[in-house]
């Protein structure tokens, strides 16, 4: 796999791709969380491609206080190789390198296979509730 930055043509790859790991939920629309993600640090919208094409994504932030990651897919068929490994220490170290000193990310908790993934690679639960608030509607 190769992983590069994403690029505009990788859209609708993108999102194809994020609708085959589930990613995409009615109340978030694929394609606005593209173009918000390219107007603030889109060095860390990360893609990684073999020669038949997208099979891998990750989203990276970094606020000045915690980084983030988002949308970390691998199409099933490449699951369970290391390519979300290799994704989730690829942008690791890029949100490093901003002077990052912690990452959070966001699973629900009905996803115990995602949450499992996590907790190998060195995430643990912090025991803090998530809450959100939508500002705008993409529906």
């Amino acid at each position: 796999m190769q992983i590069r930055t994403f690029e505009a043509k990788d859209q609708d790859s993108v999102v194809k791709l994020w609708h085959e790991c589930n990613l995409v939920v009615p109340w978030n629309d694929p394609y606005k969380d593209i173009q918000r993600k390219l107007k603030v640090d889109p060095d860390l919208f990360i893609v990684g491609e073999t020669a038949g094409g997208i099979i891998a994504t990750v989203m990276g932030g970094y606020e000045g206080h915690r980084g983030w990651i988002n949308y970390l897919a691998v199409a099933p068929a490449h699951q369970r190789k290391g390519y979300g490994r290799q994704l989730v220490a690829f942008v690791e170290a890029l949100i490093k390198q901003k002077g990052c000193p912690k990452i959070n990310l966001q699973v629900r908790q009905t996803n115990t296979d995602v949450i499992k993934f996590y907790e190998a690679i060195g995430y643990k639960n912090d025991n803090v509730v998530s809450l959100g608030k939508r500002l705008e509607s993409d529906n």
